[in-house]
């Protein structure tokens, strides 16, 4: 499913125009990317938890050439489903 299908099929629903589903979808992304880059998590009861995590720094292989690299550690963003999310998907 593409973003604009989510959109129609969010708009059917919601009896909105697919122009303000939009603009509150692009809302809500850009307020969860921003709470995640300030480091916060964000816990959606019964949906699941967005966070971040650090990941330690470790050596890779450059597939091309096959030398040793030093990853550098980094943040990496983070979901976590709930239990009633959990449930419906099994």
């Amino acid at each position: 499913m593409t973003k604009a299908d989510f959109i129609s099929n969010v708009s059917r629903k919601v009896k909105l125009s697919k122009a303000q589903t939009g603009r509150i979808l692009d809302a809500t992304l850009e307020e969860l990317t921003g709470l995640l880059k300030k480091g916060d998590s964000i816990a959606l009861t019964g949906f699941g938890t967005f966070l971040v995590t650090k990941r330690k720094p470790r050596r890779g292989r450059n597939p091309r050439t096959g030398a040793t690299m030093e990853i550098p550690a980094s943040r990496v963003p983070r979901f976590r489903p709930g239990k009633h999310l959990k449930a419906t998907v099994k």
